[in-house]
C-alpha cells in the first residue's frame, strides 16, 4: 500500500491511501534513518509506503520514501538544520506584496535561487497588486527585472479578484506550493481559488506592519477551482501545498562561490571571465558578469542582490 503525505508534524503523518482511505501514520522504527539530514523526514507531497500487516482502519505505519522528483528546502535557524518544505512539485509559488508585510526583493531572490538549485519551476506572484504602493517606480522596476531575466510574474489580488484566473490556469492539475513571507496573502489566494475552502487569515501587526503566523505546518489540499475562475468549466481540480510563513528565507546547500549558478540571468556569462569559473565577479579585470552589468544585459540589482546575499552565505547573517 502506498500513500499521498498531505501534512504531519513530529512522528505522526495524514496520509491518503491508495485505497481511499486517509490515515494517521507513524514511521516505524528508525527505517527513515537515512533522512537525519532533515530535522522533518517527510513533507506534504511526499510518496510513501506502507507497512500492510499493520494498517488499520484509521492508523498505519511508513516504512520507506518513494524516490522524489524533486524536494524544496530552507534552512531553519532555531533548528539549526535543513527543512522539507514540499516535495515533487510541478511549480513553486513564491508570493510577495508591495506592501503590507513590507517589499522584500531579497527573500524572492533567495528563494528563486533556492528553485533553480532544487530543479524546481518558480513562479513569482505578486498579491495586493491593488495596493498603491503597487504603482511606485522602484516597485516597477524590479518586477521587471525578474521578468526580463525569465521568470514568469504574475500580477494579482486575491481581494479584487485581478489575475486570478490567469493563477487558476496555471495550477490547474499541478501540485503546486505556495512560499512567502507571513502575511503575503497565501491563505487569501487559496479562499478565492476555491470558495469552499476556509483557511484562517492572519491580520498585519500594527507595530511593523508584518504578518502573523496563521499556517503552522506545510498541508497539502486538494482544491476544486471556482467555475467563475475557468470559464464556467466545472469540477477543475489543483492540488496546493500551503507552507508556514516565514520572514526570513534562508538558502541550504548553496554555496557563496557557487551562488551565481542559481542566478537565472548570470547563466549565460558563466565560465566566459578571463578567469573562468574562478572569478569572484566582485574585482577581476575581464569578468564577463562585470560586463554584462555594464552593458544592461544584467540589472544592476540582481547583481548587487548576488553580492549581498554572497556575504552572507560568508558570514552566516542574514537581513531583510
Amino acid at each position: 500500500m502506498q500513500g499521498l503525505i498531505l501534512n504531519g508534524d513530529k512522528n505522526i503523518f495524514e496520509v491518503e491511501c491508495d485505497d481511499g482511505f486517509i490515515r494517521d501514520c507513524s514511521i516505524k522504527g528508525k527505517i527513515l534513518k537515512s533522512n537525519t539530514a532533515y530535522y522533518n523526514p517527510i513533507a506534504p507531497g511526499d510518496i510513501v509506503d506502507l507497512d500492510d500487516a499493520s494498517l488499520e482502519e484509521e492508523k498505519g505505519q511508513i516504512v520507506s520514501i518513494q524516490p522524489r522528483r524533486n524536494e524544496y528546502v530552507r534552512w531553519n535557524v532555531k533548528k539549526r538544520l535543513p527543512q522539507l518544505l514540499a516535495a515533487n512539485l510541478d511549480h513553486l509559488l513564491i508570493v510577495t506584496t508591495p506592501d503590507q508585510p513590507p517589499f522584500r526583493p531579497r527573500f524572492i531572490d533567495r528563494a528563486l535561487a533556492q528553485a533553480e538549485y532544487q530543479k524546481i519551476t518558480p513562479v513569482i506572484v505578486c498579491n495586493k497588486y491593488d495596493l498603491p504602493a503597487a504603482k511606485e517606480d522602484a516597485f516597477q522596476e524590479q518586477l521587471d527585472v525578474w521578468e526580463k531575466a525569465g521568470y514568469t510574474l504574475l500580477r494579482l489580488s486575491a481581494k479584487t479578484g485581478e489575475g486570478m484566473m490567469e493563477l487558476a490556469a496555471l495550477l490547474k492539475d499541478k501540485l503546486t506550493a505556495l512560499v512567502g513571507q507571513s502575511g503575503v496573502g497565501k491563505s487569501s489566494l487559496i479562499n478565492v481559488l476555491d470558495n469552499n475552502v476556509v483557511l484562517k487569515t492572519g491580520s498585519l501587526s500594527q507595530k511593523y506592519g508584518r504578518g502573523c503566523h496563521t499556517t503552522t505546518k506545510g498541508a497539502l489540499m486538494h482544491i476544486m477551482l471556482d467555475e467563475a475562475l475557468t470559464g464556467g468549466i466545472r469540477d477543475v481540480t489543483a492540488d496546493i501545498i500551503d507552507t508556514p510563513g516565514v520572514r526570513h528565507f534562508l538558502l541550504h546547500d548553496i554555496s557563496a562561490d557557487n551562488l551565481a549558478l542559481y542566478f537565472r540571468d548570470f547563466l549565460p556569462y558563466l565560465g566566459k571571465c578571463t578567469f573562468g569559473m574562478s572569478c569572484t565577479h566582485l574585482s577581476e579585470k575581464g569578468c564577463a558578469i562585470q560586463q554584462a552589468v555594464a552593458d544592461g544585459h544584467i540589472s544592476p540589482l540582481r547583481y548587487e542582490s548576488w553580492k549581498r546575499i554572497s556575504e552572507e552565505i560568508r558570514n552566516g547573517t542574514w537581513e531583510d
